[in-house]
């Protein structure tokens, strides 16, 4: 019975296995067709397959006449909002390791150049008149 993309494949195979949980929830091949895509919409916001089925399963009245009616009534009225759109981590740019052209000490800068001891007038490293 599973036809089409992964996410109704996983919708439809959900929908044919709630049997496993309640007898009463054998659905026929056209009532399954019908509710995939609920099933589908619920997967596609990031429900795990099993909270579906716990959605649909849990807590069904004793005296259950209309498996697929109930099933279309909770697809619809616990259907979980959109998650957000992610955010995107603004890091910071990280400034590349130089080594210094007056002594070889790596330093962070973003052009090459001399390190701060180096460019400072009297310096620890700095250059001293002979």
């Amino acid at each position: 019975m599973p036809t089409g993309t992964p996410p109704a494949r996983a919708a439809t195979s959900l929908l044919a296995e709630l049997r496993r949980d309640d007898d009463r929830l054998l659905l026929p091949e056209r009532d399954v067709r019908r509710l995939a895509p609920a099933v589908t919409t619920w997967l596609e916001r990031g429900a795990a397959p099993e909270a579906v089925r716990r959605a649909l399963s849990a807590g069904l009245p004793p005296d259950l006449r209309h498996p697929a009616a109930l099933l279309a009534h909770r697809l619809t009225a616990l259907l979980p909002p959109p998650l957000p759109a992610a955010q995107p981590t603004s890091r910071p740019a990280v400034v590349p390791l130089q080594n210094c052209d007056g002594c070889d000490r790596a330093f962070r800068a973003p052009k090459p150049g001399r390190c701060r001891d180096c460019r400072e007038p009297g310096g620890a490293l700095a250059p001293t008149a002979a």
